[in-house]
């Protein structure tokens, strides 16, 4: 869940930029600038805003160029609406084709564009919480259907310590779950009416993680062209989740020491302590007492953050509670790319249930898609996987007879996995051999479950 409360407002004319930054201000709205298409984009990569606010006529790339770029690269999480002053049936069309929500003549009366902003806000809400309704209602199902005794210890425990206050670390194997028990002690608390706020601090370079944690002001440093809302100050009333709080550097690690000890934080280049009030969850898949020993991880940090410590099962040792899990993405992934699959050959079936998993369930959830995706006759068949990967075509080249949706799914995932097998699991350095940014292959990531 996110708050849609930033927008960009992306126009060459100073006077109109500080006209509607007042504006938006005036309303609660923190607002960013930009005065071209370009530099839009660049900041885009740094920065999330939900909405933009686009002019059409600017300095080198239009808003035209602008619309298609973010539509191309962020698909539904972000919002544009056009705002011109020379306005035309012929530029309101185009633009609606291209993917703008709205279309404002800058003489109109604002009220009409205040109307628009609320329209993105509902939009931006409503696709987040698609996002994650389709991340987690698998998830949610097997707890709820569990047939595990481990399982079942850990949803009792849960309901047990969900209504305290106090610090949790989750800990357990890479793909267990970690993310699904927390936002699920988050709906069992007494916060349950406020944000989750989830935050990988493993897909987050460590320069950039204090900023995203606690936010800036403008002219802070090189970049901070607007003021930012950091995740503490997003989330005080709810719930922050830190996954993968055992990468995060030590510099860091006292600074978020200090925010649990005081409840309050400072954004980047401001003196003014900012009380936040929110549940800390933290979750891990090292052995954190380990990392203290090695020097890098803080003892007094680990002390505060393990108030209450749950372990979460392999899916090794839950077994009973992988056919559950094979039907539920069977069905998925079916629905999803509109495929009809009659069923799953009774070998294939023998080995998932046997398997092992070293990847648990997000592996688990990685084959179910690749042989419904590489289905041709509505069979599932791992040796399907087998003979792509031992045809004589090279690997990467999808099947002739796929939907061109499909196609793309498969090219992409194969081409992701063996540009960052080359640049040896580097996002930095394989976002830079595609030609891509940090986040745009974080988010492709995250899109195909890539470990």
């Amino acid at each position: 869940m996110m708050k849609s409360s930033k927008i960009l407002i992306v126009d060459d004319e100073v006077e109109y930029r500080e006209t509607f930054r007042m504006l938006l201000e005036a309303r609660g709205f923190y607002v960013g600038g930009a005065s071209t298409a370009k530099g839009a984009l660049e900041l885009l990569e740094r920065e999330y805003y939900p909405i933009i606010l686009s002019d059409v006529i600017m300095p080198g790339e239009d808003g035209f160029y602008l619309l298609n770029e973010i539509k191309r690269l962020y698909r539904d999480t972000i919002e544009v609406i056009i705002v011109t002053g020379y306005g035309s049936i012929e530029s309101a069309v185009k633009a609606m084709k291209i993917g703008a929500l709205g279309y404002f003549i800058k003489s109109r009366n604002p009220d009409e564009l205040f109307s628009e902003i609320e329209k993105a806000k509902r939009f931006i809400k409503l696709e987040a919480q698609n996002s994650i309704t389709k991340r987690e209602v698998g998830a949610k199902l097997f707890l709820s259907q569990t047939k595990s005794s481990k399982m079942l210890e850990v949803l009792k425990f849960v309901d047990v310590i969900a209504q305290s206050s106090s610090n949790i670390l989750l800990t357990g194997e890479t793909g267990v779950g970690k993310e699904v028990i927390a936002n699920l002690i988050h709906e069992k608390s007494r916060r349950a009416g406020e944000i989750f706020l989830p935050i990988n601090c493993q897909a987050i370079s460590d320069s950039l993680l204090e900023s995203e944690l606690f936010g800036h002001e403008k002219g802070s440093f090189t970049g901070a062209t607007a003021r930012r809302i950091g995740r503490f100050e997003e989330a005080n009333g709810g719930t922050v989740f830190l996954d993968e709080i055992g990468e995060m550097s030590l510099n860091t690690q006292v600074k978020i020491l200090r925010v649990l000890d005081h409840k309050q934080i400072e954004r980047i280049g401001s003196n003014k302590r900012i009380s936040v009030n929110f549940r800390l969850i933290t979750a891990t898949n090292r052995n954190l007492a380990h990392e203290i020993h090695l020097g890098s991880f803080r003892e007094d940090l680990f002390y505060r953050i393990n108030t209450i410590n749950i372990e979460i099962p392999p899916l090794r040792e839950r077994k009973e509670d992988i056919k559950g899990m094979i039907d539920f993405f069977i069905g998925h992934f079916s629905s999803e790319i509109k495929k009809n699959i009659r069923g799953i050959d009774r070998d294939t079936e023998q080995y998932l249930l046997s398997y092992d998993y070293p990847g648990n369930v997000r592996e688990l959830k990685n084959i179910i898609e690749r042989i419904v995706v590489l289905s041709t006759d509505g069979i599932l068949r791992l040796e399907t996987l087998n003979n792509k990967r031992t045809s004589q075509r090279d690997n990467r080249q999808p099947d002739e007879m796929m939907s061109f949706k499909e196609a793309r799914r498969v090219f992409e995932m194969q081409y992701i996995k063996n540009v960052l097998e080359k640049c040896d699991n580097n996002i930095t350095q394989a976002a830079g051999v595609m030609n891509i940014s940090r986040r745009q292959l974080f988010n492709k990531l995250v899109e195909y479950d890539l470990k």
